[in-house]
């Protein structure tokens, strides 16, 4: 049973020492000589320890409960009590001030404290520690790097403001004042996508008990909501042609040059191509199996090759197919094409970020195929690896349209040569 200060004044000293439970391992000992102390007794690393807390009743009962609790919050963090006694220390000034009913300025001192043992971190309790073990996390759940280092480079505009917080501390007022800095500098996107992270760093740190709440919910919709931009893109024809000219007109790196016409033939996502390795590629049966890890909606995608992709990429595997990567960099062949590289080559071929981006080949090939009339939609979606959102459709169609397919990305080959020979003098 819990103690009451009544049984604590009613225990008599013995000729031995008398040992009054209060559970969870907080024991007040009557000496014989009278003389009253607390204790908690708890194991650590396999071995029974004992924490001497202090004396009663200069320690009352709900401050030693106060130090246990901090004693146990130690310890779930895998840390012994006994190598940490700072935080017990706080734990017991905090309940000394509310035991003695302080007046006003020593509750405003207490209420000091207590906020400066909410705000001690703890080992593994700093929003750095703990976004860096949720990171880890999700990178052994199989999400792509690229997306991993994305979310990694989003967490670093909190870092600073944030990062060594105890996670316990921080308030939703703290998490607002890193969005409206980054919202500040124009933007918007990133802000709410760091909420969104930030976010998901507090779902794992309440999991883990390492937190009691999120302080990014109460900040739904307190920063602007992004205006939705569609990626700039050319889907009229003619002037697609031109693009296409230019494009094959491109006389930089030749694996930019090998690059940009595959984009313009295949309508990968540029991150599926930049990334792609020559094992992925079975020339011979004209396919592409890109895995799971590097697709948008985390599922492989098997893709046709027409004989002109083919063709290039027998050529490029000549230049690069002793390594790893279908497209490595520039300077270090162990590392792929940066991302702004295709958007660059393509400002350097004239064409501004309002006019098209190397993302743009993908509308161009969805707009001009279905204005078409020759394809059905659902091959078409299926070609730039959209993910049918009725789970059971999804399972029965996975291998329909192959065929379909086939035929689609050739006659887009097809067509991709057409318009770029159509308008030459």
């Amino acid at each position: 049973m819990p103690l009451t200060d009544a049984k604590i004044r009613a225990a008599k000293p013995s000729d031995k020492t008398v040992k009054l439970s209060d559970g969870e391992g907080l024991q007040l000992w009557i000496m014989p000589s009278g003389t009253r102390s607390w204790r908690l007794a708890y194991r650590f690393g396999g071995k029974q320890r004992g924490l001497g807390i202090g004396p009663y009743p200069a320690i009352s009962l709900s401050a030693a409960r106060r130090a246990r609790e901090a004693a146990k919050r130690l310890l779930a963090t895998g840390n012994d009590p006994t190598g940490h006694s700072t935080v017990i220390t706080v734990a017991l000034d905090e309940a000394r001030r509310i035991d003695a009913g302080a007046s006003t300025r020593e509750a405003a001192t207490a209420a000091a404290v207590a906020a400066k043992q909410r705000e001690a971190v703890l080992p593994g309790e700093s929003f750095r520690e703990v976004a860096k073990e949720w990171l880890a996390k999700t990178s052994k759940d199989g999400r792509a790097e690229v997306t991993v280092e994305k979310v990694s480079w989003l967490l670093g505009f909190a870092l600073n403001d944030i990062g060594d917080k105890s996670v316990r501390s921080i308030s939703s007022r703290d998490v607002l004042g890193v969005l409206r800095k980054v919202e500040a500098r124009g933007r918007v996107e990133s802000a709410n996508r760091l909420r969104s992270v930030v976010g998901r760093v507090f779902r794992y740190a309440i999991a883990t008990d390492k937190a009691e709440n999120d302080p990014t919910v109460a900040l739904r919709g307190a920063i602007a909501t992004p205006v939705v931009r569609h990626r700039p893109a050319i889907v009229d024809e003619k002037p697609f042609g031109a693009l296409l000219r230019a494009v094959w007109g491109f006389e930089g790196l030749a694996t930019i040059r090998f690059a940009l016409k595959l984009m313009a033939y295949l309508a990968p996502r540029p991150g599926e191509l930049r990334l792609a390795e020559w094992p992925e590629f079975d020339l011979d049966a004209a396919a592409w199996n890109i895995p799971a890890g590097r697709m948008k909606m985390r599922r492989p995608h098997r893709k046709p090759l027409p004989t002109q992709a083919v063709s290039l990429l027998r050529e490029l595997h000549e230049i690069t197919g002793d390594g790893k990567l279908l497209l490595p960099g520039q300077r270090v062949w162990t590392r792929p094409l940066s991302e702004n590289t295709l958007n660059a080559c393509l400002r350097r071929l004239g064409y501004s970020g309002d006019e098209v981006t190397a993302h743009g080949f993908r509308a161009s090939f969805s707009t001009i195929a279905n204005q078409s009339g020759r394809w059905s939609a659902d091959a078409i979606e299926k070609e730039l690896g959209h993910l049918d959102e009725d789970e059971a459709r999804r399972a029965y169609a996975r291998g329909l349209f192959w065929t379909e397919r086939v035929d689609l990305i050739q006659w887009w080959a097809n067509k991709c040569d057409e318009l770029r020979v159509t308008g030459q003098d």
